[in-house]
């Protein structure tokens, strides 16, 4: 087993989840953070709930967001604004010793800070209404993270994924995480991911 600091994982980062009581990457953990380090590599992991995954994108999504800049560096998707708002509670725990780094949860009803931060977490309805009003600018994001794409999709939010994918940044690592690995899911692989990592977490097709 390796630890988080063989992971690359940084100190501040490091710090805040050992305080949050995680003593060991978890196996999603230990294919994926190295992996997201690095640069350009777009990633699928079928991994269900509850295998940590959030920390499996989220620590080094964290890690190559640079607090300084006011642009929006990192986008992840969520179906539901439930989800939404406990990846953003999560990050901000995986986050709490580096200074200046906000996390924004962005659903339905929300209210809106009028600089969107650095790290934005949405469900994607609302977040295509952010971009058509120009609150929500994209154009230096470098990750985005399709959280539970599977349930996206099977919710119709299809449209509104590809509306985002072609607004971000060319040059972006996307991830996406799935409980299974549907024809649509596939389909968004093939348009939008350049020469993706599988990582499967458990068997491929198991539904949750």
């Amino acid at each position: 087993m390796k630890t988080f600091e063989e992971l690359g994982v940084s100190e501040a980062i490091r710090r805040a989840v050992e305080e949050l009581g995680y003593e060991q990457p978890m196996p999603v953990q230990e294919e994926v953070i190295p992996y997201l380090l690095g640069e350009n590599n777009d990633v699928i992991a079928l991994a269900q709930t509850g295998t940590g995954k959030t920390a499996a994108y989220g620590l080094p999504i964290l890690q190559k967001v640079n607090p300084s800049s006011r642009s929006t560096q990192a986008i992840v998707l969520s179906p539901t604004r439930e989800l939404c708002l406990q990846i953003a509670d999560d990050l901000k725990d995986y986050s709490r010793y580096i200074d200046g780094l906000y996390v924004q949860a962005v659903y339905g009803g929300a209210s809106i800070d009028s600089q969107i931060r650095a790290l934005i977490v949405a469900t994607p309805g609302r977040l295509i209404d952010l971009m058509n009003r120009g609150v929500a600018r994209l154009d230096e994001v470098q990750n985005v993270v399709l959280d539970e794409a599977d349930e996206m999709l099977n919710m119709g939010f299809s449209e509104s994924i590809d509306a985002i994918l072609a607004g971000v940044p060319e040059e972006r690592n996307t991830l996406l995480f799935s409980a299974t690995m549907s024809k649509e899911v596939e389909k968004i692989a093939k348009n939008y991911l350049h020469d993706h990592k599988e990582i499967v977490v458990g068997s491929r097709n198991e539904g949750a």
